[in-house]
Order: structure tokens, then sequence, then C-alpha cells
């Protein structure tokens, strides 16, 4: 069997470690222990760390990580959770190595060590931002300057309408019709911004009630693209604000709520259901939008339905453009979502299984309300 590993003298069910991290191979995998040693590595890791795992195991893993680091984050999460969690685009220095890009992933093993794998995104040496998933983000971005001008006037048609609806409606239409409004309101504000896939496409950033936002997306589901289905929400209401831009959090959770009706739909028995849960996660940090200050206890919001769940082959690169398995869909949607949520410096993962998938976001809380930021 490929890989290394330390003496089995440490304790540690040796056969477990071996039978999780090399079977992950060619991805470079590592297992740290409940004490942050890096107690086994497999080939991949040491080839591209360019070290065999004596010399990566010297002193504490934790201890070669740069203060911010998001692995740190990603290994207390895995410890804390007890599942496996991700995280993609997480900035990498290691090992006197210059950093680079890669998704993570860490699974706990029952014994308080952590297997850690790494599927890197752009290769040691490579130029930021390049690679076909940046070339097909440049695409999207001219494609939706290009066409912002004709977005827009029938956008204007739209408003009017609703507005002469609204004004000859009954008192319990008229509130549809103001959603209209509100929503052309709103669509007009993305297109005035449709470079959200280009770096400077940053957040306008204040404290949100996240659960006036979840709200709001409810509503618009409801009325669309979630009728007939069971859709409940299960709250925290002692919750403090977001630090968020309200346009692009609801842009978030919408289209995480209409992936998840469309997946509740095509059970085609008529017991679709979505539920939306928030809670407060003590002790989860994740880094700051403008550099690798940590910001403690973000908000958690989840998005579970119980359609097919998502196929397997579309698991590892679902977060990137034209990656769909809708037969007239354009692969847009959650690419939107992991670059909006990654701009709020907030985490995004999800789990699938046949009957159950849950998209998880977590939003840092408003500075006001944040006592380590």
């Amino acid at each position: 069997m490929s890989g290394r590993t330390l003496p089995h003298s440490l304790g540690i069910d040796m056969l477990a470690v071996k039978s999780a991290a090399f079977d992950l191979s060619p991805d470079p995998a590592m297992v740290v222990d409940a004490e942050g040693a890096l107690i086994a590595v497999n080939e991949a890791a040491e080839a591209l760390f360019g070290q065999g795992l004596g010399l990566l195991a010297r002193g504490r893993f934790s201890a070669a990580l740069p203060p911010g680091s998001a692995l740190v984050s990603l290994l207390a999460r895995a410890v804390e959770e007890g599942v496996k969690v991700r995280e993609r685009g997480v900035e990498i220095s290691l090992f006197g190595l210059p950093p680079f890009e890669a998704d993570g992933a860490a699974a706990p093993l029952g014994d308080g060590s952590v297997l850690l794998t790494l599927t890197v995104r752009h290769g040691l040496g490579a130029e930021r931002g390049g690679g076909a998933e940046a070339a097909g983000l440049r695409s999207i971005v001219g494609l939706g300057r290009m066409l912002a001008h004709e977005i827009k006037n029938p956008l204007a048609g739209i408003r009017g309408a609703a507005q002469l609806l609204k004004s000859g409606a009954k008192a319990d239409d008229a509130p549809l019709a103001q959603l209209i409004v509100d929503e052309t309101d709103r669509v007009r504000r993305l297109v005035d911004r449709m470079e959200a896939f280009s770096d400077d496409a940053l957040p306008s950033l204040s404290s949100i009630n996240i659960h006036q936002v979840l709200d709001r997306v409810r509503a618009l589901a409801a009325n669309g693209v979630a009728d007939g289905l069971s859709l409940r929400e299960h709250y925290d209401p002692s919750l403090p604000p977001v630090l968020g831009d309200e346009d692009q959090l609801i842009q978030i959770f919408l289209n995480l709520v209409k992936n998840a009706a469309e997946a509740a739909h095509a059970r085609g028995d008529g017991r679709g259901a979505i539920s939306i849960h928030t809670a407060y996660r003590h002790g989860v940090k994740v880094r700051s939008a403008k550099g690798q200050l940590l910001r403690g206890a973000p908000l958690e919001i989840r998005i579970v339905d119980n359609g097919p769940g998502v196929p397997s082959h579309l698991r590892e690169h679902l977060f990137q453009p034209f990656v769909t398995s809708k037969a007239n869909g354009a692969g847009l949607g959650l690419a939107l979502v992991a670059k909006l949520v990654a701009a709020h410096g907030g985490l995004l993962d999800f789990d699938s299984e046949p009957g159950r998938t849950v998209f998880r976001v977590l939003l840092p809380i408003s500075a006001e309300e944040d006592p380590t930021a």
C-alpha cells in the first residue's frame, strides 16, 4: 500500500487510517490527531509538498499554519460537528511553499483525529485566475454586460403593469402586485451589478436581520417555484444580525430554495418538502472578506429538501459554472451562490443522498454584535 505512516505505537488505529486516507488517492490526504500533530500522509501529499512524512510531521501541524488559516477552522468544524465538512477556494501556505488554492474537506475519524484532503485548484506556480473555470467566469461577465441594457427595458414595462394592477386590485391581491414591483426593482439593481462573478463586485455590507431575508425568499418561493410543496421554517429567534448585502443575500437563498424546490418536485409523488433552518454555531470561525482576520460564531442557514439528491458525478464540481443536471439549465445558479457567499466572507457546503440534500451557508455576524471582530 502506498503512503507513509508513523509507528503504530502512537495508539491510533492505523488500519482505519489507511483505509480512509489512502483510498482517497490521488488527492493529497493527511491525518491530523487531536493534538494537532500530523500522523499520516499519502504519496500525493508528499509529492505536493516535496517532503516525506518524517519532515512534514516535525512539530505540530497546526503550528505550521499561518495565523487565520482556513484549515484551522475546517479541522475544528469537523471535530465539533462530527461530520465531513468542506470549504472551496482555501488559500494554503504550508511548509515554506508559495501560497496556492485548493478545495478542502475534513472528516472526523472517531478518535479525535481528522482526515484532511485537498483538491488543488491551481497548480503551484500557476497564475491566479487561470484555467477553464476562470475563463468561464470571464465569459459570464462579458455576457452579463451585453445583456444588461436589453433586460432593463422589459423590466420597466413589467413594473409599470404591476403598478396598474395594484391600483385596481382587491385588498387581498394588492400585496402580490406590490411583490412584483419590489422584485422588479431588485432585479434591476442586480442587473446594474451584472458583474457578480467579477472580483470588483463587492457587497455593500450592513446589519441585516437574516429572518427578514428568509421570509422574503419564502414568500417568493411559496407563490412560485415551491407552489404545491410543503415549505417549513425552523428559526432560532435569538440570532444576532448578519453582516451582509440584503439584495445579494436574497439572491443566495432564493437560488438555493429554487434548486431545492426543483429537486422536491422531481419526486413526482406529491410529497415534496423543503425546510429552512437557522442556528448559531459557537466556536465556528471564518475569514473576513478583506483578509485573514477571523470572525467568530457565524450564523448557519440550511436549506433541506427531500428530492432524489445530487448526482454523484456532479458533486465535486457542483459550484463551478455551467455544471448542471437540468436538461434546460445553464449551470450558473450555484456558481453565483458560491461567489456571493465568498464575497460575504462566508462558507458554503452541502451533503446529499437520495431523499435528503442539505445546503449550508455560514455567515459572519454584524461587527457590533461580534466581540472578536
